[in-house]
């Protein structure tokens, strides 16, 4: 708790919304993570003539890859808030790659989670176009990362020029 008289400015606020949105998006993560779990469960009860997992690999991999984009979040929220804060304000680029990677990660759950099951339907439904949606799935996954990777490559930058140490002349 933050004592009375004490102010609390903006970076110590950044720091606090990755850490926030980190873990929020880490527990999202452990959740969407038991569908999986369900559904291969479920094939197993099926028995080897039940149906085949196919793409399980990949919707495995959309929790994992939102529990760890949501642990990386944590740890730029924690190194932002170890910087002494009355010294510094928080740019521009800082919240942008706050959104960045808040964007990303939402769109991974999203596009991961939610594609998976309208792909499922639609390959019942329009059998032979398999391969085309799922490139289609798999570019978006791949445009969400690149979003979330571009928000902690402007947190690093950020990091980076705080951090760095000229020798004076």
């Amino acid at each position: 708790m933050a004592k009375k008289d004490q102010v609390i400015n903006e970076v110590t606020l950044l720091a606090a919304a990755f850490v926030r949105w980190g873990l929020g998006l880490f527990i999202l993560g452990l959740i969407m993570g038991y569908a999986p779990l369900v559904h291969y469960l479920q094939r197993v009860v099926e028995g080897p003539f039940g149906t085949p997992l196919e793409n399980l690999t990949l919707w495995l991999g959309c929790p994992l890859a939102v529990q760890i984009g949501a642990l990386g979040m944590i740890v730029i929220g924690a190194v932002f808030g170890l910087f002494p804060a009355d010294e510094l304000e928080a740019e521009t680029r800082d919240y942008t790659a706050l959104w960045l990677c808040i964007g990303g990660l939402i769109a991974i759950a999203f596009v991961g989670y939610a594609g998976y099951f309208v792909l499922n339907t639609l390959s019942r439904s329009l059998p032979g176009t398999e391969p085309a949606r799922e490139t289609i799935w798999l570019y978006a996954l791949s445009f969400s990362a690149a979003a979330y990777l571009i928000g902690v490559a402007l947190a690093y930058v950020s990091i980076m020029q705080i951090t760095s140490y000229k020798a004076k002349p």
